[in-house]
C-alpha cells in the first residue's frame, strides 16, 4: 500500500515521513530513522528487495516498520528528487525564457525605430544627403573621424575619444546606428544561445549577438577582456597604457595581432583604445576602437608581416538580471580586404564570418564557462575542464603558428624562390618545453620543420570534409610518416634512425575527452594501431596516439570554419605534454559574380588547382540550394616535424613529398563526396548526397518493390510514405540492413553501399569501387551465389541462406539470410546492377 499518489510533491513530501502501523495508523518517521533511510539513499536511490530486508536487520530503529514500508520510501523520496530536479529546471528554463522575451521586446522596440526612421526619409532627402556626404547612411558611422594615438599624452583628450567611443557603440548595440539582419540559420528561441545578426550595409563587417549567461558582469567583463583566451586567431594581445577615468572606469591602449587563417594573406595587426565603465542603470560596458597615428607595432622588425586593421566602435554591453546577465556583443571591423587575393577576398569582407569567429564565438566561451562553473559538464579520463580548455588553446595556436611562419618566433623559408608549391619553413629556435616541466625539453632536436600549402576545392562542404579527414585517417595519412614523428616522443628516441617501414592495421580508437556544450568542438585522443614489418619490432607495440581537436562540423553553420588540428603525444597524456600541431583548415569563401578562371588565376600560389581544373567540369546547377551551389573553399594543410641538424634537407624533402601525397589524398576524397561526384581518374563516385546516389535508391526501392508484387514475397525494404522525394535516399543510407550493389561485369565491383553496407564491410565509398564481389564471401558463400545466379537473372531476385562473408579488414560476418535483386533503371527498363540486403549481420 503506498502512502501517498507519487506523482504530487505535496502529499508525497508530507508523507515521506511517515509509516504505516500494524494498527492501520500514520506513525512519523523518527529522526534516527529518516537518517538511516537517507545514507541507504545516498548509496543506492533503489535498493532490491534483499537490500532492504539487509537495512531493516542492520539497523533495529526500522525493525517496527514493514519492508513494503521501506519501500514506498524510497519510491517516494525518488519521486521527491525528480521532482526537485525538474522544478529547478523549469525554474531555470522560466529565467532564460524571461531574458529572451526582454531581448525580444527591445529588438523589437529597435526594429520599430528603425522602421519609423526608414519612412520619415522621402526619396528627396536621401538624393541630397548622397550628393552632401561620402557615403549613406551606414558609411556615415565609418566616416567618423580616427583618433590619434599622440593624445596619449593627454587623459583629457582620451577620456573624451572613450566617451565618443561609449555613445557610438551604445548605438550599435541598442539602437539604429547599424542596419541589423538575422544571421541566416540562427533563429532565436528557447534553445538557441542567444539573437544573431550582421550588418550588410555597413563600412567593413560587422556583427552583433544577445545572450543570457549565468555569470556575474565583471566575471564576463574580465572573460571577454581576454581576447586571447577565446579567439583562436588573437596571436597576441598586450596592454601599454593604463589611465583611470573620473567616473571609477579605466581606459586602456592595447596592441594586438590576428592570426592569418591561410598562407595566402599576411596578419592583421590594430592599436585600440579601450575604455571600461558602468552605466547609471548598473549595466558594465567594455568598448573598444582604432587609434591611428602611431605606425608599426611594438617590434619594428616584425611589422612587414603585419597589415593594419581597422576596429570601428565595438564592444560589450552587459546587463545584470535574475540569474545572471544578458551580453550585448557588436564587433565592426575594417579588415583591409584589398591586401589580399582577389580569390580571398570574400574571406574578408564576409560578416558571417566575423560572427562565427569572434562575436558567436566569445558568447559560446562564456556560456561554456558558466556551464563548467556551475559543475554541469562531464570531461573524460579525469581531466579538469581548465586543463582541456589549455589543451583546446595549445593545439589551435601551434598550428596557427606554423601557417603564418612569423620571423619573431624564428621561423624562416627553405628555397623561397615562390615557384613551389609546399611551402617549407625551418624554426631552429622552436620551445616544445611542456607548460610546467622541463622533463619533455627536446633540446636534442636540430629544431621543427613545417610543409604547408593552399589550394581551392569546389563544391564540397568543409563540414562534410573535415568530418570525414576525421573518421577516415587511413584515406590520407601515411602510417611511417605518423610513426616517425610519434616516436620523437618517447624516451631514447634521439637515436632514432629515420623511418621505418609500418603499416596500419585498420583500427582507429578514438576516445573523447570533452566537447563545448553546442558540441562545435570536440576534444579526442586518437589511438591508431600498427605493426612493424622489422622482425626485431615485432614484439613492440608501434601503437600512436593523436591528441586532436575538431571544430567547425555543424553543416548548417553559416561562415563556420572547419578544422582538424592533432599532434602526437605519449599515451601517458601528461597534462604538460609537449605539443606539435598539424592539421586542415577549410574556410568556405562566399560567391561572387566573377568568372572562375578568372578568380582561380589570381595568386600564383593557387597553382595546386590546376589538377582540379585539368579534369573536373564545374557543375553550377543548384544541387542543394542551401549548401552546394557554386560553393568554394580554402584548404590550408600544415604538417611540423621535428628533425635533427644532419637531418634536416632528408626530412625536407620527405616533408614535401608527403604533404604533396595529402594533397593528392584529400583532393580525391573531396571529388569523391562532391554532389557533381566526377573524379579525373576514379570516375563517377557516389556520394550519400549526390543525385546519382538520390537517383539509384529509387531504382534501388522500386526494383525491390516490383519483386514484392510479382512473387508475394515478404516485407517492402521501406514503407511506401518513406519514399518520396529526397527522403528515400535518407531511408535507405540508414537502413539496419547491409544495402551493397554491384556492377553487372565480368568481375562485378561495388559501387554503392549505405552506411550499414560500409560499416560491414569496414571500408568507405572512396574505397568501394576497388571491391570485388567474390571478394567478401567465403568458398561457401561463393557456391550458394552461384547456384542461385541463373534464378536472380530469369526471375529477378535469390535469397541465399545464412553464411558468412569477410570485410575489408578480414574480420568474418555473419548473416541470417541475403536478398539479392537486379535494379532496373527507370527510364529503359535494363538492368543498372545487383542489389544486395545482408539481413541481421554481426561480427564474429
Amino acid at each position: 500500500m503506498e502512502v501517498a499518489p507519487l506523482h504530487r510533491e505535496s502529499s508525497s513530501s508530507g508523507s515521506i515521513n511517515k509509516h504505516l502501523t500494524d494498527d492501520g495508523k500514520y506513525v512519523r518517521y523518527t529522526a534516527e530513522q529518516v537518517e538511516a533511510l537517507e545514507r541507504v539513499y545516498a548509496e543506492c536511490p533503489k535498493p532490491s528487495s534483499l537490500r532492504r530486508q539487509q537495512l531493516i536487520r542492520e539497523c533495529p530503529i526500522l525493525a517496527n516498520i514493514e519492508p513494503k514500508q521501506i519501500k514506498v520510501w524510497f519510491q517516494n523520496r525518488r519521486c521527491r528528487e525528480k521532482q526537485r530536479k525538474e522544478s529547478s529546471r523549469l525554474q531555470t528554463v522560466n529565467r532564460k525564457l524571461t531574458a529572451m522575451n526582454k531581448l525580444l521586446m527591445e529588438e523589437n522596440d529597435r526594429l520599430q525605430k528603425q522602421v519609423s526612421q526608414l519612412v520619415c526619409e522621402n526619396g528627396f532627402m536621401r538624393q541630397q544627403l548622397q550628393t552632401v556626404t561620402t557615403d549613406a547612411s551606414c558609411d556615415s558611422v565609418v566616416a567618423t573621424p580616427q583618433h590619434s594615438l599622440r593624445d596619449a599624452n593627454n587623459p583629457a583628450g582620451l577620456l573624451s575619444i572613450a566617451e565618443e567611443t561609449l555613445s557610438e557603440f551604445l548605438a550599435k548595440a541598442t539602437g539604429t546606428a547599424l542596419e541589423w539582419v538575422q544571421m541566416p540559420g540562427m533563429k532565436p528561441g528557447p534553445d538557441s544561445i542567444g539573437i544573431f545578426s550582421i550588418s550588410q550595409r555597413c563600412g567593413g563587417v560587422a556583427a552583433r549577438a544577445c545572450g543570457l549567461v549565468s555569470l556575474e558582469p565583471k566575471k564576463i567583463a574580465e572573460i571577454l577582456k581576454d581576447r586571447s583566451s577565446w579567439f583562436r586567431d588573437c596571436r597576441n594581445l598586450e596592454v601599454f597604457t593604463m589611465f583611470p577615468a573620473g567616473n571609477g572606469g579605466t581606459i586602456e591602449l592595447v596592441y594586438s595581432q590576428i592570426y592569418a587563417p591561410t598562407t595566402l594573406a599576411p596578419a592583421r595587426d590594430m592599436w585600440t583604445l579601450r575604455y571600461t565603465t558602468s552605466l547609471e542603470n548598473g549595466s558594465l560596458v567594455v568598448c573598444e576602437r582604432s587609434l591611428s597615428g602611431y605606425g608599426a607595432g611594438p617590434d619594428a622588425a616584425a611589422a612587414a608581416q603585419f597589415v593594419r586593421a581597422e576596429m570601428l566602435p565595438s564592444g560589450y554591453l552587459i546587463r545584470p538580471c535574475e540569474g545572471g546577465s544578458i551580453i550585448h556583443i557588436v564587433d565592426h571591423l575594417n579588415l583591409q580586404a584589398w591586401s589580399v587575393p582577389e580569390v580571398l577576398r570574400p574571406l574578408y569582407e564576409s560578416s558571417k564570418a566575423v560572427a562565427q569567429k569572434m562575436t558567436i564565438a566569445a558568447l559560446r566561451y562564456v556560456r561554456q564557462v558558466a556551464h563548467e562553473t556551475s559543475g554541469e559538464v562531464v570531461y573524460g579520463l579525469g581531466r579538469q575542464p581548465a586543463v582541456l580548455r589549455t589543451f583546446n588553446q595549445r593545439l589551435s595556436r601551434g598550428f596557427n603558428d606554423a601557417i603564418n611562419g612569423f620571423n619573431d618566433d624564428g621561423w624562416s623559408l627553405m628555397n623561397a624562390d615562390g615557384a613551389e608549391d609546399v611551402i617549407i619553413a625551418v624554426n631552429s629556435t622552436k620551445n616544445l618545453i611542456g607548460a610546467n616541466n622541463s622533463a619533455h625539453s627536446l633540446s636534442f632536436l636540430g629544431g621543427i620543420l613545417c610543409a604547408k600549402a593552399s589550394m581551392l576545392l569546389q563544391n564540397v562542404h568543409p563540414a562534410v570534409l573535415v568530418c570525414f579527414l576525421r573518421e577516415h585517417h587511413a584515406e590520407w595519412a601515411d602510417f611511417s610518416v605518423d610513426a616517425y614523428s610519434a616516436a620523437l616522443w618517447k624516451a631514447g628516441s634521439y637515436a632514432y634512425p629515420g623511418m621505418r617501414p609500418m603499416r596500419f592495421t585498420g583500427s582507429q580508437i578514438t576516445m573523447p575527452l570533452g566537447h563545448t556544450i553546442e558540441q562545435e568542438d570536440l576534444l579526442e585522443v586518437i589511438r591508431l594501431e600498427g605493426h612493424s614489418f622489422a622482425q626485431e619490432d615485432a614484439f613492440v607495440s608501434q601503437d600512436i596516439h593523436l591528441l586532436q581537436i575538431c571544430s567547425g562540423i555543424d553543416e548548417n553553420a553559416v561562415g563556420a570554419c572547419s578544422e582538424l588540428v592533432f599532434a602526437p603525444i605519449d599515451e601517458t597524456f601528461p597534462d604538460d605534454a609537449p605539443l606539435l600541431p598539424s592539421g586542415f583548415r577549410i574556410i568556405s569563401l562566399e560567391s561572387k559574380a566573377k568568372d572562375t578562371q578568372e578568380v582561380l588565376t589570381t595568386n600564383c600560389t593557387l597553382d595546386l588547382t590546376s589538377s582540379l581544373e585539368a579534369g573536373l567540369a564545374i557543375n553550377h546547377t543548384a544541387v542543394d540550394g542551401s549548401s552546394c551551389h557554386s560553393l568554394r573553399s580554402v584548404l590550408t594543410i600544415a604538417f611540423q616535424f621535428p628533425f635533427e641538424s644532419n637531418l634536416q634537407d632528408n626530412v625536407a624533402t620527405m616533408a614535401r613529398q608527403y604533404v604533396r601525397s595529402v594533397i593528392s589524398s584529400v583532393q580525391r576524397v573531396a571529388m569523391a563526396i562532391s554532389p557533381s561526384g566526377l573524379s579525373p581518374v576514379l570516375g563517377p563516385k557516389l556520394s550519400a548526397g549526390s543525385p546519382e546516389a538520390l537517383t539509384l535508391a529509387h531504382w534501388i526501392c522500386q526494383s525491390h518493390r516490383q519483386v514484392l508484387l510479382n512473387y508475394h514475397l515478404g516485407a517492402e525494404l521501406l514503407r511506401s510514405d518513406s519514399v518520396g522525394g529526397d527522403s528515400v535516399l535518407k531511408h535507405l543510407w540508414h537502413h539496419p540492413d547491409a544495402i551493397l550493389c554491384c556492377s553487372l561485369k565480368s568481375l562485378p565491383v561495388f559501387i554503392f553501399a549505405n552506411q550499414a553496407g560500409l560499416d560491414m564491410l569496414e571500408t568507405t565509398l572512396v574505397a568501394l569501387q576497388d571491391i570485388t564481389l567474390d571478394k567478401i564471401f567465403n568458398e561457401s558463400g561463393r557456391q550458394a551465389l552461384y547456384t542461385e545466379f541463373a534464378k536472380l537473372m530469369q526471375q529477378g531476385f535469390a535469397c541465399l541462406p545464412a553464411g558468412i562473408c569477410m570485410s575489408t579488414m578480414g574480420r568474418n560476418v555473419s548473416y541470417e539470410q541475403a536478398v539479392a535483386w537486379k535494379v532496373l533503371s527507370a527510364e529503359e527498363n535494363a538492368v543498372h546492377c545487383i542489389a544486395f540486403s545482408f539481413v541481421n549481420w554481426s561480427f564474429l
